[in-house]
């Protein structure tokens, strides 16, 4: 078996508004292998922006590692975010429709690994994969200040 742990952050600036990203691949030994990031688009709440970064933690790692290591896999997912970590777990009720939309396709990719458990964690321990999603917002408002037409 392997253990990989993944600390995941999204982030929206205006809440709703334009949205990113995060994820820090580690092994067990919380060596960092990978680091990835993404813009998501406008219009998207903190919430939807940190189910967002599990998801795409678990599919990029399914893309970079294979299926069949999937399988082999432990997933720590490491999250800032008390409300999707309470709503994993069953703590909280997902009231909101698309939070229980992301929610599903997050239950159905664990299925993909050997086993996908959830720790809160502080901020400050998550300070990479914030990095990350900022440096996604500002190259995307950056690039928005560029466009003179």
């Amino acid at each position: 078996m392997r253990k990989i742990i993944a600390y995941t952050d999204g982030g929206a600036r205006g809440n709703p508004g334009p949205a990113a990203v995060g994820v820090v691949f580690c092994n067990g030994k919380k060596k960092v292998i990978e680091k990835h990031s993404k813009y998501l688009g406008d219009n998207l709440t903190n919430n939807e922006a940190e189910y967002q970064a599990i998801i795409f933690a678990l599919e990029k790692f399914k893309s970079r590692f294979g299926k069949r290591l999937a399988k082999e896999t432990e997933v720590e997912i490491r999250t800032d975010s008390e409300l999707v970590y309470k709503q994993f777990k069953g703590d909280y009720k997902i009231k909101n429709k698309k939070l229980q939309e992301l929610f599903m396709i997050l239950r159905n990719l664990t299925t993909d690994f050997l086993k996908v458990k959830m720790k809160r964690i502080s901020r400050k321990n998550n300070s990479e994969a914030d990095e990350l999603v900022n440096r996604e917002l500002d190259k995307k408002s950056g690039e928005n200040k560029m466009n003179f037409s």
